[in-house]
């Protein structure tokens, strides 16, 4: 067994070291941070003071928090669960069998906005919606009123740019998993009298149902933490109206200097995502859910 375990850890220990100091040592001292009152400026920049639960008593009785973590919810949901996940099962059903050309364009199209590094890629968005973006000019043009769409619909704009931009991890996916479903399940539903919908309810879905759960964690623990796009786009605002739980954890830390408060927020966005992975990774292993892989 010794030989075994060694045979196993030496090729594995490059990977585990990495992992330890760039995943588990940000989380440790994190941990440990949020224990006390650490600071970027004041005494408390170089010798801050143990303060036990003191930050986790005032940040779960503060509204900013519970506003933050709704707004989470709902840019999680509207952009990821619902919109990525959606148009990118849509479009890989749309394009399944048409020919190589169209597939090509329209997959060429839709990739071009996630290889864009996420700066670059909320630039062009907010250079498309700003007050005098590209948006409003065509609006202009044709006689209608323009208007500061990442003022007055904010979190409409983020949900959208973030749809825009990472649809297209979805699109290949269920490309990919499309790609494997038997054909001749489809052929012998579509014998039996069933609809294009009915045959990809009853027949489609359920074959590559592990496909959509695990779409749905890694898209759902990547929009959880998003923060360039947000913060490009609004910087939380306007008057805290898209400040989801990585911009308050970002404006506690580095705009008012609490780096121990800071870190506590940090640990309540890690435990949300962890409990997000728990649910699907507990779907993932329901019986009822094998079907194929990604």
């Amino acid at each position: 067994m010794a030989v075994r375990a060694r045979q196993w850890l030496v090729p594995m220990a490059p990977a585990l070291l990495l992992l330890g100091l760039f995943v588990a040592g940000p989380i440790l001292w994190s941990g440990y941070v949020s224990f006390t009152n650490a600071a970027l400026t004041g005494a408390a920049a170089t010798e801050p003071e143990f303060v036990g639960l003191e930050n986790f008593r005032r940040l779960f009785s503060d509204p900013a928090l519970w506003h933050s973590a709704w707004l989470t919810v709902v840019f999680t949901v509207g952009s990821a669960v619902i919109g990525q996940n959606c148009l990118g099962m849509l479009i890989a059903v749309l394009t399944q069998h048409r020919n190589r050309w169209l597939r090509t364009t329209v997959g060429t199209v839709v990739v071009s906005a996630w290889v864009l590094p996420e700066l670059v890629a909320a630039f062009a968005v907010y250079a498309f919606l700003n007050s005098e973006g590209t948006l409003n000019n065509v609006l202009v043009s044709m006689g209608l009123e323009p208007r500061d769409w990442l003022y007055t619909v904010p979190m409409l704009a983020v949900v959208l740019a973030n749809v825009w931009r990472g649809t297209a991890f979805s699109m290949l996916v269920y490309q990919a998993s499309l790609s494997e479903v038997p054909s001749d399940l489809v052929e012998a539903a579509e014998v039996d009298g069933a609809g294009p919908f009915r045959r990809f309810w009853h027949v489609t879905l359920p074959i590559i149902r592990r496909s959509v759960l695990t779409n749905l964690m890694l898209i759902t623990l990547q929009t959880i933490g998003l923060f360039t796009l947000i913060y490009v786009l609004t910087a939380g605002g306007p008057n805290a109206a898209t400040q989801t739980l990585p911009l308050l954890m970002y404006d506690s830390a580095f705009e008012f200097h609490e780096i121990g408060y800071g870190a506590t927020i940090s640990l309540v966005l890690l435990l949300i995502g962890g409990l997000f992975a728990l649910v699907y990774a507990k779907s993932l292993g329901d019986p009822d859910s094998r079907g194929d892989g990604v």
